[in-house]
């Protein structure tokens, strides 16, 4: 008996993309906008994380 021909890749109008391929750069490129956007209000506060400090660890908790 011979062996299944895979299906055929599918690719132009039917190609799927993984979830993961539009939200890392989306992510990436929110995360440089927090970066860029807080960068014009910085200072140095003594035992105060930054925005950034704060909305990786929010980040970090609901995705852990």
């Amino acid at each position: 008996m011979p062996a299944p021909t895979p299906a055929p890749r599918a690719f132009g109008r039917d190609a799927r993309l993984h979830w993961w391929t539009l939200a890392l750069p989306a992510l990436a490129f929110g995360l440089l906008l927090l970066l860029l956007a807080g960068s014009a209000q910085a200072h140095a506060a003594p035992g105060e994380p930054s925005a950034l400090v704060q909305v990786s660890r929010q980040l970090l908790r609901a995705v852990g």
